[in-house]
């Protein structure tokens, strides 16, 4: 049957395509995160979550995290470990903690310990 429409005819096998086609097909996404591994929020939640399960102290903060060379993560956590009154003098500790590249905890050990109200010396 001919076309009297006016518009170009398609066939059927031609619909099949769809948009992902013009995509590239890389392993990273728009923002550069590899397929199926966490984003830098979630393994921050996730590494502060599992620090605390393991230690029984909840982290404060983070106060660094960098990516590996395996993909994995390095992150310094800062937990309280002793409440004192006044808060100032409360003791913390900053742990290391290593995580492989889907947010799983594979190591930890304290760095250093010291009170609330006390500054570095530079």
């Amino acid at each position: 049957m001919a076309n009297t429409s006016g518009t170009p005819e398609t066939s059927d096998a031609s619909d099949t395509s769809d948009a992902s086609e013009n995509t590239p097909k890389n392993k990273q996404g728009s923002a550069g995160k590899k397929e199926g591994l966490p984003g830098p929020m979630d393994v921050l939640r996730g590494a502060r979550g599992q620090l605390a399960e393991l230690t029984g102290m909840e982290a404060e903060s983070v106060s660094s995290f960098e990516r590996t060379e395996d993909d994995g993560w390095m992150l310094r956590i800062e937990v309280l470990e002793l409440a004192r009154v006044p808060d100032t003098m409360s003791l913390l500790a900053s742990y290391e903690v290593t995580l492989d590249a889907y947010g799983a905890l594979t190591g930890y050990r304290r760095v250093r310990r010291y009170e609330r109200g006390r500054a570095d010396r530079s």
